[in-house]
């Protein structure tokens, strides 16, 4: 099983941006897919953006699509999410997942691991 560990939460100005950052360790990093969830408090946690073992397929949900971009780099063990013109509703807990190869996990259901979690706080 692969573990996963975030990095780059922070308190930002809407319209602002930041870098996430989760790095892997244990099982072959590269067979996984990978994703991004977030929760806010009181809320369920929900999907944010995958992609698949080689990076070539991305999905992303609709709320954070043209703002959100999810990569990885296999020989550094890291998937990444730049997030762009952020706003208030984007303050959340956000985790990093490990999933199906093919297409990364784009439901909880599908994650097998998960990081421990970064705070994103977005000022209004």
């Amino acid at each position: 099983q692969v573990q996963l560990v975030e990095s780059g939460g922070g308190l930002v100005q809407a319209g602002g941006s930041l870098r996430l950052s989760c790095a892997a360790s244990g099982r072959t990093f590269s067979v996984y897919g990978m994703g991004w969830f977030r929760q806010a408090p009181g809320k369920e946690r929900d999907f944010v953006a995958a992609l698949n073992w080689r990076g070539g397929f991305t999905n992303y949900a609709d709320s954070v699509k043209g703002r959100f971009t999810i990569s990885r780099d296999n020989a550094k063990n890291t998937v990444s999410l730049q997030m762009n013109s952020l706003k208030p509703e984007d303050t959340a807990v956000y985790y990093c997942a490990a999933g199906p190869s093919a297409s990364g996990p784009t439901t909880a259901t599908l994650v097998r691991s998960w990081g421990q979690g970064t705070q994103v706080t977005v000022s209004s």
